[in-house]
């Protein structure tokens, strides 16, 4: 079943992602925003048919996320199976990036955190088959349309791939408020899977138990905890930070 994407920058990235999951485009009448020129144009090349369709047309097309004038129907996200990604990681031989994700609810979350995962290269997004934001128009948006270039791995068991993760020879770091390492402190240059918990109540108990280690970040102030994204902003840019990528 196709799905939808909405926004310019979310609409651009597809098309030039060389992916060819855009199956049609519509775009608001009217609307000479030079963005929407630049998606019909690329739109045009790709040979992705476009209709021109009124404000409303398109606000009853997808309701629930601000469109900018363009919505697109794409083909639904492809899922990776982690052998294949551990197996592209060997044969590159670069120092594994990882990146699992608990339990995350919120859509605009994990389009944050594809954003991020895509700006510092990583290998993969790990997410539970359940208990999980679904990869929506919400998510395509708030990741500026990088989810079309960051792979997508989609697992049944956590701690079972935590166990396939250390298998392939990379290390488990977790996210904890609780955790006594402070994120600095931790050797971030080995090969590496990031595990990042859910917006309320962080990494669960058995997904902590499986990690190799745990980091936190230092709160100051009132608050116990970072938004999830802002989170793995930090983390991540640490861990290049640390191997040295410029």
């Amino acid at each position: 079943m196709s799905e939808y994407i909405v926004g310019r920058n979310p609409v651009i990235e597809h098309l030039q992602s060389g992916t060819q999951t855009v199956e049609k485009i519509w775009i608001a009448k009217g609307n000479a925003h030079s963005r929407l020129q630049h998606i019909a144009t690329l739109a045009e090349k790709a040979g992705v048919p476009i209709k021109r369709c009124t404000q409303r047309e398109l606000d009853r097309l997808e309701p629930s996320v601000p469109h900018q004038g363009v919505i697109a129907c794409i083909r639904p996200a492809r899922y990776y199976d982690l052998p294949s990604i551990l197996a592209k990681i060997e044969r590159s031989g670069h120092n594994a990036l990882l990146i699992l994700l608990d339990n995350i609810q919120d859509p605009r979350n994990l389009g944050a955190i594809f954003r991020t995962a895509e700006a510092v290269n990583a290998d993969a997004i790990i997410i539970p088959k359940n208990r999980s934001a679904s990869i929506t128009a919400a998510v395509h948006k708030a990741s500026a349309g990088t989810s079309a270039y960051v792979p997508i791995v989609k697992v049944t068991n956590i701690a079972h791939t935590i166990d396939t993760v250390k298998n392939g020879g990379i290390w488990v770091a977790g996210a904890a408020e609780d955790a006594s390492c402070l994120y600095t402190d931790a050797d971030f240059r080995v090969p590496l899977c990031l595990v990042l918990g859910s917006e309320g109540k962080g990494i669960r108990r058995l997904v902590k138990q499986k990690c190799d280690y745990l980091v936190h970040l230092p709160m100051l102030g009132q608050i116990a905890s970072l938004n999830v994204s802002v989170a793995a902003g930090v983390l991540l840019y640490e861990v290049i930070r640390q191997r040295d990528v410029k």
